[in-house]
């Protein structure tokens, strides 16, 4: 065989090589990245000041589950937001808003939630202080 050909079809074979590769790389779905990474970036003291908030002040939120709903109980009494996220599926998170009773408790009901791994992601007030925690728990 001649060594023109042997070149020839070895290119030809890594052109269609790359040619694949590349139409494979831009047939798979685009990456789930954080589209405000840099913002977040940004409020990131703020975030780690209301983190360490909850610990110097011994906030963290007591969760417990009873009768087919989750009971949260707070320190103090707290105003916020309570965010359910849930990683396999960004469509199923949900927000609930914390408003503590008189026992300085706040309960959702889990019919409104499928069973699953879940991210709570808590932000609230309480005192004139701020406060951000996070915890994962699992749903039956």
């Amino acid at each position: 065989m001649n060594w023109g050909k042997s070149l020839v079809a070895g290119m030809a074979t890594f052109m269609l090589f790359i040619i694949g590769m590349g139409v494979y790389m831009f047939s798979r779905p685009t990456d789930d990245y954080d589209k405000q990474y840099y913002e977040k970036g940004l409020s990131f003291d703020q975030d780690y000041a209301r983190e360490k908030q909850v610990v110097s002040d011994k906030a963290q939120p007591l969760i417990t589950f009873a009768s087919g709903e989750m009971i949260v109980k707070f320190t103090e009494p707290a105003d916020g937001v309570l965010k359910f996220r849930r990683s396999a599926d960004r469509s199923m998170d949900k927000s609930f808003s914390i408003a503590t009773d008189a026992e300085n408790a706040m309960r959702i009901p889990l019919s409104q939630l499928s069973s699953g791994q879940w991210q709570l992601h808590f932000e609230w007030a309480s005192r004139q202080k701020e406060y951000l925690y996070e915890q994962e728990v699992y749903l039956q």
